[in-house]
């Protein structure tokens, strides 16, 4: 059987991007994206009231005083109450490459959330890096940490009662699981991705994580010195982002990119590009069309959008442990 691939056209921009499950109006003056912003005034909490289905849970019966005494102590005004609760979990931890950087872009992702008039909370999961624990023990848990992260996002958005996600993985089983989460959940999300990282360069040559492993053959054959060796190691990885390559988590960021989980580009934009924050700006403003249409990961995540994702895998050459975890995210 013939697979088709149905991906966005006519995106020369990030800022002109349009996801296929929107209806959004663009100015033909600006690039940017507009979108309605929320009423105001008294209409405010009976227009908003679809929006805020699960968080009105704990903001408007009196019966939930002590939720809302919470909420006005992490500064939440008598109007806020009204508003959506967006939860933005990112996989941000300081000793990764792949990870190190999602508390700034998280940041962003609550700035877009808030200018699109609904309430922004972080909060972190776990994460373990594959290309620290590769060939010893730890690797053992890299796996394990894909349904820890999915029962931390779940954990937190039903406890909390958000009204929709916003997550931001960045290393190989971050992606996988974050959507499992969403799925689980099935509240109008979506996933940014931290993006991969730039190559590194020494004595004129291009380096990345694949010359970290493969450099190691070079100095046991004698081919060269340990100083040179040391020189590769320090410049293969030299800054922000997930490993170089269609190793798991750039070929996860593309399935889930074609599977209509997140912005069009999200999976090509590098972690330390610009584009890579404005992406997490707009985000906020497409969660707030989702939560508009009622627009939920189960109708985005169906057979046709997973074989999308099987086939983006297949025409990219990337890694094999997708299969794993498409088998699990259809779950």
């Amino acid at each position: 059987m013939q697979s088709t691939l149905f991906l966005p056209t006519s995106l020369p921009t990030l800022h002109r991007r349009t996801l296929p499950f929107f209806s959004i109006r663009a100015s033909q003056s600006s690039p940017s994206v507009t979108v309605d912003s929320p009423p105001e005034s008294s209409s405010a909490a009976a227009a908003t009231q679809k929006l805020n289905k699960y968080s009105s849970r704990i903001t408007q019966p009196k019966s939930q005083g002590a939720s809302q005494a919470v909420l006005y102590g992490v500064g939440l005004s008598e109007d806020d109450m009204d508003k959506p609760q967006i939860g933005v979990s990112s996989v941000w931890y300081e000793g990764n490459t792949c990870n190190m950087h999602l508390l700034e872009l998280s940041e962003a992702v609550k700035e877009g959330v808030r200018e699109a008039g609904m309430i922004p909370f972080r909060f972190n999961t776990i994460g373990v890096s594959d290309a620290i624990s590769m060939g010893t023990r730890g690797m053992c848990y890299s796996l394990q940490s894909r349904d820890l992260i999915a029962d931390s996002i779940e954990t937190v958005m039903s406890a909390q009662w958000y009204d929709g996600n916003i997550s931001i993985p960045g290393c190989d089983k971050n992606m996988p699981g974050t959507i499992m989460a969403m799925g689980r959940l099935n509240r109008p999300s979506i996933m940014v991705y931290g993006g991969t990282i730039k190559p590194g360069h020494f004595q004129g040559n291009t380096f990345d994580i694949v010359s970290a492993f493969q450099i190691y053959g070079e100095y046991v054959s004698g081919s060269i010195d340990d100083q040179y060796r040391q020189n590769v190691l320090r410049n293969s990885c030299p800054g922000a982002g997930a490993c170089g390559g269609m190793y798991t988590a750039n070929t996860m960021a593309s399935a889930i990119e074609a599977m209509g989980m997140s912005l069009p580009y999200s999976s090509s934009t590098p972690a330390e590009d610009p584009l890579k924050l404005d992406e997490c700006r707009l985000a906020g403003k497409y969660l707030l069309e989702l939560l508009k249409m009622d627009l939920k990961p189960r109708d985005i995540i169906t057979r046709k959008s997973l074989r999308n994702a099987m086939v983006i895998v297949m025409a990219l050459g990337g890694s094999t442990n997708a299969v794993l975890h498409l088998i699990a995210i259809a779950k």
